[in-house]
């Protein structure tokens, strides 16, 4: 039985035994702990969470599952990675995250992102629970039939823990839709064609339209709205993206199309400033098509320079910082960079990519900050859309799913101010998006009893 009259002491208490249970868990620990900080005034307000020590539960996963991937590389040797899969919280409807595909991919990383899905999913207002999977399989440089095996491999063994109701994967890092399409099929052979099984899919079997620009347009629609709050608009802004997958390429689109230019973008190797603006389409075409380095943008486009290192290391001028490329790729120096460079908004398209150093610099120079779980759930919110379409078996046009996702990603928006303003933290919207997106777990966990 927890006896503890204060917040501050309940929400230390239960940090403390996440801490001594995972004490190796770096990333998933700076998860929690960056969240803990913003719920002091819930549960000031609610001593009923405490009482049913909800906090304890919820940092504590329903289901890890880690296993096995053996498949066979076109030399003919046998491979092994790792493949995992957390079910994190299924309170209000069933597990939803995508499956990364990176050398850096382990537990850790799983579960940060697992426990961040929860109340990103919250958030969108749709059915759906946090969850997230992936392996250490690194995709590039293979082949695509050694990228089938062991696509087909992974899901022989995640076949078994996955369904409609249950739990329903997504891409993320290196997983698009070739490998969803391996995935898939695999899947089918083993279980049946149940569409909705898997999101993110071809548009010829069961796919959203506006899927895969969701993630990118939903920052720019969710960052739009935060300048709007701030009697500002995308007009004249000059932009800094990271990242050179599907969330800043259709990030670097959106934002052109709303007045911004876009003067960077980067992969891991480095990163090229254009001045004359980003051409997405150029960048589309290296990435998505030909599978190349973003260096070959400078040597297409005249404009161009090309940089080896962080683009939140270059001393250039712009408005908005938009990081969309991977966790923790931001830390305190950087902060001080993009500050210095002008930056008065940062909005994430990236999973937690700014580290604590980073969100304390951001803040002490009042910096309008839109944290990764709003920012960038319109993939996720496009993902439970094509669930509801595969359940009904329907296809919505382009421009009703896009509709659709600007009006969520407005609402969560909406929803972190109510609720940041609700809580005596106005202004915060880190805090209001956490706060906003835990309560409508909690109480459902609340009405559910202990399970």
């Amino acid at each position: 039985m927890i006896n503890l009259s204060k917040a501050t002491d309940y929400l230390q208490h239960v940090y403390a035994v996440v801490q001594h249970r995972d004490p190796n868990q770096t990333e998933f620990l700076e998860a929690v702990h960056d969240f803990l900080e913003t719920m002091t005034p819930v549960f000031e307000q609610h001593p009923e969470y405490i009482e049913a020590n909800i906090l304890e539960r919820l940092t504590e996963p329903e289901r890890v599952i880690q296993f096995r991937v053996p498949w066979l590389d076109d030399q003919g040797y046998a491979q092994v990675n790792r493949g995992f899969r957390v079910q994190f919280n299924s309170a209000i409807g069933p597990y939803k995250g995508g499956l990364r595909l990176h050398p850096s991919v382990n537990l850790s990383i799983v579960k940060f992102l697992g426990f961040e899905q929860i109340f990103k999913n919250s958030l969108t207002g749709l059915p759906i629970g946090g969850g997230k999977g992936g392996s250490d399989f690194d995709p590039k440089g293979k082949s695509d039939n050694e990228i089938m095996r062991f696509c087909q491999s992974f899901m022989t063994e995640l076949s078994k823990y996955i369904g409609l109701d249950t739990d329903v994967p997504a891409g993320d890092i290196g997983v698009g839709g070739r490998e969803i399409g391996f995935l898939y099929g695999q899947y089918k052979r083993l279980r049946g064609a149940d569409r909705g099984v898997l999101t993110g899919k071809g548009l010829s079997y069961g796919g959203s339209l506006a899927r895969t620009e969701a993630t990118g347009y939903g920052l720019a629609y969710y960052t739009d709205e935060m300048l709007k709050a701030h009697k500002q608009t995308f007009a004249d802004k000059r932009v800094a993206i990271s990242g050179a997958g599907n969330v800043a390429i259709y990030a670097i689109q959106k934002v052109e199309q709303l007045g911004g230019k876009v003067i960077s973008c980067s992969d891991s190797n480095g990163y090229v400033i254009d001045e004359n603006g980003i051409d997405f389409k150029v960048v589309k075409q290296i990435k998505e098509v030909e599978r190349g380095r973003i260096k070959e943008y400078a040597d297409r486009v005249d404009s161009a320079t090309y940089h080896e290192g962080s683009v939140w290391t270059a001393n250039v001028a712009y408005d908005i910082a938009l990081p969309c490329a991977t966790q923790n790729e931001i830390d305190g120096a950087k902060a001080q960079t993009i500050i210095a460079n002008g930056a008065k908004v940062v909005a994430e398209g990236a999973n937690m990519p700014s580290n604590p150093d980073a969100i304390a610099a951001y803040k002490a120079a009042k910096v309008l900050y839109g944290p990764a779980k709003a920012a960038n759930a319109g993939g996720v919110a496009v993902s439970a859309l094509e669930m509801s379409q595969n359940s009904m078996r329907l296809s919505w046009s382009f421009d009703e799913v896009d509709g659709r996702l600007k009006k969520i990603m407005q609402n969560i928006f909406a929803n972190s101010v109510a609720a940041a303003d609700q809580y005596g933290v106005s202004g915060d919207y880190l805090s209001g998006a956490n706060i906003a997106g835990f309560t409508k777990v909690a109480d459902a966990m609340l009405a559910q009893g202990l399970v």
